[in-house]
Order: structure tokens, then sequence, then C-alpha cells
């Protein structure tokens, strides 16, 4: 059965309103100016994760831009999405605190863990998102439409990919004490642009995320 993507989309965006109401939660008004230092340190934090958190936006936006069908697979898949969403945003706001060094770690193995738990959200959420790319790409009937879908659930699925080599980093212990689980990430850039530029996977004319 086919759907109106309206009220989904409706329904997906207070969800991420609420999300990113779950960053910012922690900050109160200031009684004094102490605190008002303090919590200008607490919004470099809460600009990184919305930065994140708007990104993941994006993303969701584009897709409902993309597809013209929606069946009752891609809204469980979405609904998958959303709520991983929202148990990912403490893991990304902790690591903003740490990169900004207002919180830290209990030591070697909590840090493992929060990269972890980190990694474990990101995974998630892509593996949803490339499989409602791959659900779009079987239900429509128009050969470029397929095509294009196709290519971004690959493109989505690169994310989860590097998601996972940073759990596995992490997990293993490989340069933790320098960080490695995160500065795994970056590698999203040039895979991205191999895919985008191949020419058995390549798709011309396709935006970015």
């Amino acid at each position: 059965m086919k759907h109106a993507p309206s009220r989904i989309e409706g329904f997906s965006d207070s969800v991420f309103a609420f999300a990113a109401t779950l960053l910012v939660v922690s900050l109160e008004v200031p009684s004094d100016m102490a605190q008002l230092l303090e919590i200008r340190i607490g919004f470099i934090s809460f600009g990184l994760s919305f930065l994140a958190l708007a990104l993941l936006w994006k993303i969701h936006y584009n897709y409902f831009r993309r597809v013209k069908d929606i069946d009752n697979v891609i809204i469980a898949l979405n609904m998958i999405m959303l709520f991983v969403v929202l148990f990912y945003v403490f893991p990304l706001k902790f690591l903003t605190n740490m990169f900004i060094g207002k919180s830290g770690t209990g030591g070697i193995q909590d840090l493992a863990m929060i990269f972890e738990l980190y990694g474990l959200g990101f995974s998630c959420i892509f593996i949803c998102v490339s499989l409602m790319y791959w659900r779009a790409a079987t239900i429509t009937k128009e050969v470029n439409h397929k095509r294009e879908l196709s290519f971004f659930s690959r493109h989505f699925a690169i994310f989860v990919l590097v998601g996972g080599l940073s759990i596995i980093a992490a997990f293993s212990g490989i340069g933790l004490r320098y960080g490695l689980p995160g500065w795994v990430y970056p590698l999203l850039g040039p895979l991205c642009f191999w895919h985008g530029n191949s020419k058995k996977y390549g798709f011309k004319g396709a935006s970015s995320i």
C-alpha cells in the first residue's frame, strides 16, 4: 500500500525538533557571570551537535524529495531511524563536549565505550537510510529513477561501513589514545568521491547528501 509522504514528514520533523531539544535540555539560565561564561562554552558544544543533527535532517529531507512512492516498509524503516536518532544525540553531545574540553572520561575503557555507542548509533541510522533507498528502488518502475535510488542506497552504505570501522577500532583499542576511532570518519570524503565518480557505480547528475 502506498502512502502520501506529508504526514510522515510532519511526524519526522517533530522528532528531529525533540532531538534538538534534548541537545540543549541541560542548559540553565545563569545566575552569575561565571555560569554565563560556562554556558558560553556549552553553546559551542550545542552548536557542533546541532550541526550534525541538521545534516541528518537534510539527508532525511532529501530522501522525501527524491522518493515518489512510500509504502509500509519505508514507514517502518523511517520510524526505526527516528528512534535511533533520539538515542544518537546523547553520545553525540558527549563527544562534542569532549572535543571542546568540557567533559572527560574515567579512562581508556570509557573512551572506547563512548566511541562504540556513537558508532553504533551512526551506523544504525545509515543502515535505515540505505535500506529506505533500496526499498524505494525496488518499488519504482522508472529505470533511470531506480538507478538513482540504487546509487544513494550504496552511497549511504558507505557511511555504515565507516561507522563499522570506527566501532572495530574502538572495540580493539587501536589508537584510542589518539582518537583513531574518530579520525576514521573523514574517510567518508574520499570513499564517497570514489563511488560518485566510479564508471561502474557512479550516477551522473546525482547531488550530494
